[in-house]
């Protein structure tokens, strides 16, 4: 135990977990507002839209995220000279919400196309039959049961983005938890395991309550057929 309250008082522990659930409320803000547009235009009857959003989901899905990140640094930021911010600290970060983002966004995007297979094909075509055009029927009919039936592997993706916002540190993001663990056993190499549950423990405390919540939603708003 007092291993713990060392490391605590030593290093910010508390501060790193923050930063690591701003980025994942930033970036599952951001994926499902993209996640949305992605699945709309890959439902759309625009061959042109169909295939653009299909070619994106599979290149980000397919695409390791550290080299996103890497890219948001030495690409974006290095070579094409965008940045947020003049401070360090609040440009890569950002920077990793956009890379974040990105990656996230195509598994947001598969997540809601699994929640639009289960809405039976005879609503779409009672929302035509009534006048309503695309996106009126995606908007009113489709996507609100869509949301319904997917809520499961919306959750799911979120334990995800939680989990993958310690890759950030690729982005040079230096508060977050990976960077503060690899500093506290470079400079506590004797207290390894100490430091190691110290974050695994973060993160199930962090993660159960999203499980437990989207079991409990997806029992909840589950379409019953």
């Amino acid at each position: 135990m007092s291993e713990f309250m060392t490391l605590f008082s030593t290093y910010d522990v508390l501060g790193a977990f923050k930063v690591n659930i701003e980025l994942t409320l930033w970036s599952a803000l951001f994926s499902l507002v993209l996640g949305i547009v992605l699945v709309m235009m890959r439902i759309c009857p625009v061959s042109s839209l169909r295939g653009l959003a299909s070619g994106f989901v599979e290149f980000f899905k397919n695409m390791p995220l550290t080299i996103i990140m890497v890219f948001m640094v030495l690409g974006v930021f290095g070579q094409l000279k965008f940045q947020f911010s003049d401070n360090f600290d609040t440009n890569f970060f950002w920077l990793a919400v956009c890379g974040l983002s990105l990656y996230t966004s195509a598994f947001v995007c598969e997540s809601l196309r699994s929640g639009i297979n289960t809405v039976p094909l005879g609503q779409a075509e009672a929302a035509r039959s009534l006048g309503l055009g695309f996106m009126q029927s995606a908007r009113i009919v489709i996507l609100p049961q869509a949301f319904r039936g997917s809520v499961a592997p919306l959750g799911n993706t979120l334990i995800a983005l939680l989990k993958n916002s310690t890759v950030a540190a690729a982005a040079s993001v230096s508060s977050e938890t990976s960077s503060l663990m690899s500093s506290m056993i470079e400079n506590d190499a004797s207290k390894i395991v100490t430091i190691f549950l110290i974050f695994a423990i973060g993160y199930v405390i962090m993660i159960i309550p999203i499980g437990l919540i989207t079991t409990w939603l997806s029992n909840k708003l589950a379409v019953r057929r």
